[in-house]
């Protein structure tokens, strides 16, 4: 079934695609495009969270015992990330493409070490710590889907 941190690694992969599209078409002054784009890229962001907070932190914490290590970091920069959303989606709303793309740099900075921190680590120790109970845990989050 494969491992926790290919799948959640591509779906990485597919949330910055959408983030990438509503980019373009902003750029290109298409809002319409950028709004329907933005949505899809935060509901992909949204669903990756759901995925982590409500099946894979607690699953990893109770098989290592550790509930203030990395995953309580990783909660506080979704709450980040959720915060900085809520500003671009503002933004789309008024259609301030400088507020948008300022935001979404800041956004795009974040998610990248973000993204480096669950890719590197997190995710090689759930699969490294969750072990025979990998596929359980992966068929739990596509259930989410």
């Amino acid at each position: 079934m494969g491992s926790i941190k290919d799948y959640m690694t591509d779906d990485h992969k597919r949330c910055d695609d959408h983030f990438a599209a509503a980019e373009k078409a902003v750029s290109d002054g298409d809002w319409e495009t950028g709004g329907t784009e933005f949505d899809s890229f935060r509901k992909a962001m949204e669903h990756h969270f759901d995925m982590e907070e409500g099946v894979l932190f607690p699953e990893l914490e109770e098989a290592t015992g550790m509930t203030d290590g990395p995953t309580v970091v990783m909660r506080s920069e979704h709450d980040e990330m959720r915060r900085l959303f809520e500003q671009m989606a503002m933004a789309m709303e008024a259609r301030y493409e400088d507020e948008y793309f300022d935001t979404a740099e800041t956004l795009l900075i974040l998610m990248q070490q973000h993204n480096m921190k669950e890719e590197q680590m997190l995710y090689e120790m759930a699969d490294r710590q969750l072990g025979d109970h990998n596929t359980d845990t992966l068929t739990r989050m596509r259930e989410l889907g």
